[in-house]
């Protein structure tokens, strides 16, 4: 009998378990069948709500989560698809939710997605037409033209969010692109993965204060040296391992792997038990590639501590009293103090009046004069723009004085479609590898970019210009349409006194 995971995890009385698989780069073999065997074994089972299947992890080329889920959904266990935003753009996006609605799997991940790996030839083409905010209202939207096509059932979409930023930049930003996900339509929440209980109170206290309510699975992780390594060296994006609990695992498997493996199972069950305790509705089970034994042992040791699950909460703060974390609520004030001007030198400092602070309030001045529908001046633009347009001579403002100014300041990709003035004036084509115009993905790093680490991240650089002239709040409060393609090598300026940009829609 199949479980639907829907039902399952809208139950506020249900605590729901899903087991997450990784599908390798072949179409069939050894690895495949272990998968097919795993969800069989997970379905035998009766205490997990669905397998969810990951879409081209950490951008390599692996098997498509949409045929691999069929074949484990006709078995008759329920399935959770991810859904990335970096392999297809809209149209690919649309034909893809469309064929996945004629399967009948509408439980659906909305990722924006790691960056590109290595496919065939080399590095595989970033594509990032949408992020997951867009990617969520697409998936909204397709809803009601299931409904009008006779088809009762709708999509099923969940979000993830990666609450275990350091800086505090980061971690407002993933509650704010939070907010705008449930705001889009997520119906169920999945936690990237990390070791801090604060962090997971956190996430909770914030939904409480919005006033939101939607399911939180948190995610349970079986850690072995080789995973706890690549998470803790950052290979992971969002996922975080702390240098203690890293020495940690590798002393514990140092000894023997059976030894190493039983503790990875306890730990999971305890993390399983405190995420349980705190009001999560369920858990997210990763790290499983050979067998379900692991998975039942986890479940099964849950089972034997559930009530004393108090107890094992100070071994999960993970024991970092010099460590400079951001946390929203219940602040130790000393640790603020380390957090705030520590270690910011006076050359650092120079250089963000320089680079942000200055180009930010000279930029917003000339958006005001120039480019708010409300100024004086406006109605002079709209005619120009106009006339520029009927005589064909827009190109004329774009090469004499639009690129001459956006590109030394903004490294402007002429996408005639600007939405500066969403990210504190700083471009979301050229300052973000995965052109993120709704909030920062969850890849950065202390503050740092996920593709390119040498570079503090766009959003991290937007929330420093606002924080700086009291307007910190502000950051990704848009909801920002997505890039129209049809304005591409055009004159955003005439665009915009025109109507034709995305801000046409935007009040």
């Amino acid at each position: 009998m199949l479980r639907i995971f829907s039902d399952e995890i809208s139950n506020p009385k249900k605590f729901v378990v899903t087991l997450e698989l990784v599908p390798g780069r072949e179409s069939g073999g050894q690895s495949i069948d272990t998968l097919k065997a795993i969800a069989k074994d997970a379905f035998d089972d009766g205490r997990i709500s669905a397998v969810s299947i990951t879409d081209n992890p950490g951008g390599n080329p692996s098997l498509s989560p949409d045929v691999l889920g069929y074949e484990i959904f006709k078995c008759g266990m329920d399935v959770i698809v991810h859904f990335t935003c970096r392999d297809l753009n809209r149209v690919g996006m649309e034909s893809r939710a469309l064929q996945l609605a004629r399967m009948g799997m509408k439980n659906i991940l909305a990722l924006t997605g790691d960056y590109s790996g290595k496919g065939f030839g080399g590095q595989g083409k970033p594509v990032f037409d949408f992020d997951s905010v867009l990617l969520t209202t697409l998936l909204k939207s397709l809803d009601q033209r299931l409904l009008a096509s006779g088809d009762p059932d709708v999509f099923f979409t969940g979000c993830a969010v990666s609450p275990f930023k350091s800086t505090e930049a980061e971690t407002l930003a993933q509650y704010g692109k939070l907010d705008k996900k449930l705001g889009a339509g997520a119906s169920f929440v999945i936690t990237q993965l990390g070791y801090d209980v604060k962090k997971f109170k956190e996430l909770i206290t914030h939904l409480d204060q919005k006033g939101m309510k939607p399911p939180v699975m948190g995610s349970v992780y079986l850690l072995s040296p080789r995973s706890a390594r690549a998470m803790n060296k950052g290979r992971v994006p969002g996922a975080h391992v702390a240098d203690t609990l890293f020495d940690q695992v590798i002393k514990e498997w140092g000894n023997t792997p059976r030894s190493g493996l039983k503790t990875a199972i306890d730990r999971a069950a305890k993390l399983g038990v405190i995420l349980k305790g705190l009001g999560y509705r369920g858990i997210h089970i990763g790290g499983i590639h050979r067998s379900f034994k692991a998975v039942g042992a986890i479940l099964d040791r849950m089972d034997e501590i559930e009530d004393s699950w108090e107890e094992y909460i100070e071994e999960f703060n993970m024991g970092k009293p010099n460590a400079k974390v951001y946390y929203c609520f219940d602040k130790d004030p000393a640790l603020e103090e380390k957090i705030g001007e520590e270690k910011i030198s006076l050359a650092i400092r120079i250089k963000e009046k320089l680079t942000d602070h200055y180009p930010h309030g000279v930029l917003k001045t000339a958006h005001k004069i120039f480019f708010d529908k409300t100024a004086r001046l406006a109605p002079v633009y709209g005619r120009l723009a106009g006339f520029l347009e009927r005589t064909n001579k827009a190109w004329l403002v774009k090469l004499i004085l639009e690129d001459p100014l956006k590109k030394p300041l903004l490294s402007c990709q002429s996408c005639g479609d600007c939405a500066i003035q969403h990210l504190a004036f700083l471009c979301p084509e050229s300052g973000c590898p995965k052109h993120t115009r709704n909030g920062a993905c969850g890849g950065s790093r202390d503050g740092f970019c996920e593709v390119h680490p040498d570079r503090r991240c766009v959003w991290v650089r937007a929330y420093g210009r606002l924080k700086h002239c009291g307007m910190g709040h502000t950051l990704g409060l848009d909801l920002v349409p997505p890039r129209m393609w049809e304005l591409n090598e055009t004159s955003s300026w005439v665009n915009f006194h025109l109507g034709k940009d995305h801000q046409k829609g935007l009040k």
